[in-house]
This record gives structure tokens, sequence and C-alpha cells, in this order.
């Protein structure tokens, strides 16, 4: 068996829930503005394990995506459209740190398909930059490791999007992160209630459409329609920020009955900064959960498609789950983490 006597490095990183200011994490914007957003970790997670090798090459393999890539090691593997971001943070350690080509094979994982609206991608990035440094003892804490992330992703790879889901997967837990300009970010983790969490995880449901969707093609709307000072998209996402500080204020003063009208305002705010952000099937789960019961919800991630979160107050969960059946997508069970990133050896 390959790797069978050898050591093994791991990582987990876990998949995030988007409460309030989605978006505004997202240059231009957060340089021109600042932006906040308040998020939270789910036990889904990104995984990544290294398997050290001696005979000068690199095997990749994407268990989830059934892809497996042979390369002859060397300081740079090409960047040609087939798993650049896995390549990319190869490169990167390759280039910042070690300045000598690795052998290995490294094996991933994620629990949610591409184009959820969870985080994925980039928090499968800080997955395997997070077994890189475990397995190399590389320096990087939180705030760097997550700054790395989306170095690779947004500007060695080019993909567009924001900065919340690589910080999100790096500390974990409930967090308020501001965004400023020249890439810097400070991240509030939030002291909340046991019971708070509970009932918010009860009250929140979250539904699978069945659609993904590429995040990239969304951001790259938002990010045109703020760069031509369009003041439509520019006024909604300020109106988003504001939002992220009305969901803090409820959910440390556990005033759980205002959380689905916030979530609901951010909605209607939200759909005027790209056009992809919503289709005619997601307003019509939106409408047939709200007259269930639910008081608002929103997309998950950038929209279009994946997952959707729906706030329902006291029980109308129930009912809630029993109206979206006839839509065919699913509910997924989740827990709330407080750990972010988690490497180790065996």
């Amino acid at each position: 068996m390959e790797g069978f006597g050898k050591m093994i490095t791991r990582s987990r990183a876990p998949l995030r829930l988007g409460f309030a200011g989605g978006g505004t994490d997202v240059s231009p914007y957060s340089d021109l503005y600042g932006g906040m957003v308040l998020n939270a970790t789910i036990n889904m997670f990104a995984y990544a394990t290294i398997v050290q090798r001696d005979d000068k090459k690199i095997i990749i393999n994407s268990i989830d995506r059934q892809c497996k890539m042979e390369y002859q090691c060397g300081e740079h593997l090409e960047l040609n459209g087939n798993m650049d971001l896995i390549k990319a943070v190869y490169n990167s350690v390759v280039n910042k740190f070690k300045k000598r080509p690795l052998s290995f094979e490294l094996t991933t994982y994620v629990d949610v398909p591409p184009g959820s609206g969870l985080g994925s991608s980039s928090t499968l990035v800080v997955a395997i930059l997070g077994a890189f440094s475990e397995w190399l003892g590389l320096p990087l804490g939180e705030y760097e490791l997550a700054h790395l992330a989306f170095e690779i992703e947004r500007k060695d790879v080019g993909i567009s999007g924001g900065k919340q889901d690589q910080y999100a997967a790096s500390f974990g837990g409930f967090n308020f992160i501001e965004f400023f300009n020249n890439d810097r970010v400070i991240v509030n983790p939030l002291r909340i209630k046991r019971e708070i969490i509970n009932e918010l995880q009860f009250s929140i449901l979250l539904y699978y459409t069945g659609s993904s969707r590429l995040s990239s093609k969304i951001i790259e709307a938002q990010i045109r329609n703020v760069t031509t000072k369009k003041q439509k998209s520019i006024e909604a996402m300020h109106k988003l920020k504001e939002q992220s500080l009305m969901m803090k204020e409820a959910i440390l003063k556990s005033r759980l009955d205002d959380i689905g009208e916030i979530f609901d305002f951010g909605w209607q705010y939200k759909k005027k900064m790209a056009d992809e952000i919503t289709n005619p099937l997601i307003d019509e789960i939106y409408e047939a959960a709200k007259k269930a019961g639910a008081t608002g919800g929103k997309i998950s991630g950038a929209g279009g498609g994946g997952f959707m979160m729906l706030y329902c107050p006291k029980n109308t969960r129930y009912k809630v789950i029993d109206a979206l059946r006839k839509f065919g997508g699913d509910f997924r069970s989740y827990e709330f983490t407080k750990q972010g990133l988690e490497s180790w050896k065996i």
C-alpha cells in the first residue's frame, strides 16, 4: 500500500456559513469603503493528506473530483486549468519557503461539491497549506496562512472572490471580520452563549438546491458594478455592511426573533449587487419557505445556487421542510464548530 510505514501528515479545515455582509469582502469595494462580514464554521470539512515520497515524483489525487495526476518533481508545476489551485499551493510553498523541489503524494477531499456556496475552494487551499505547514514546519500562524491562501487563489491562480472564506477556515468559530485596503484584515471572534448557538443550529435550515454555480462569474459582475460606479450595486453593498452590524448585535444580545428579518433585509439588498445572484427557482423556494413560516434567509456564498440558509423560528422548521419537498433539493444536518484549521502527523 502506498505510504505504508511512512509518516502521514493530515489536515482539515472547516467550511463556513455566511450570516451577513457577504460580498463586502471583495476588492475593490473593501479597499474603497471597508468591508464587514459575520460568518461561522460548521462540521463539514476540506481534507488534505501528504505522504513523503523518495522517487522524485509528485502525485496529486483529488478523491471527490475523481482526478489523479502524476508529475516529475520540479520547483514549479505549470498552471494549465487542471487542478491549478493545488499546484499553485505547491509552487508558493517551494518559492517562498523551501527553494527546492519536493516529492510527495497529496490526497484531497471536500465534504461538499464545488460551487456549493460554503467556501469550499478557499477552504481546500487552507487545508492543503495547513498540511504543508505541518509537514515542513513552516512559520505560519492563522493570519499569515489565511493571507497566503488568499494570495494563492486570487492572485496566483486569478480566481475572483473575497477574503472571508480563508480567514473563517483558518480561525474557526463565529467571527465578525473586518476588511480594509491593502488586504488588511481583522478577525474578531464572537463570544456567544452555548444555548444561543444551539438555538441557531435548530432554527437555521441548510437546504441544498442541487444546482451549483461558478461563484467567480457572479463576483466578476459584482466587481464590474463597483468599478464602473454602478450606484444601485454600491448602495446595496453599503446596506449589507449595515446588515453585518445588525446581525452581530442580535446574536450577541440574544435577540433571536430579529435574526430572520435581518437575513431577509440582507437578501433583498444582496440581489441588487449583481443580476446573477438569484434566479426564478431560488425565488420560488424562498417564497415557499416564507409562506410556511420562515422569517428570512439567503443563498450561502456568492449566489446563483448551491446551499440556502432559511431561518425558521419557534417550531416552523417542520412546516418549511414539508413545503420544500416538491423542489427536489435536500436538507443537510450540520453543527457549528469552534475549531479552525487543524493539522497533525501520524
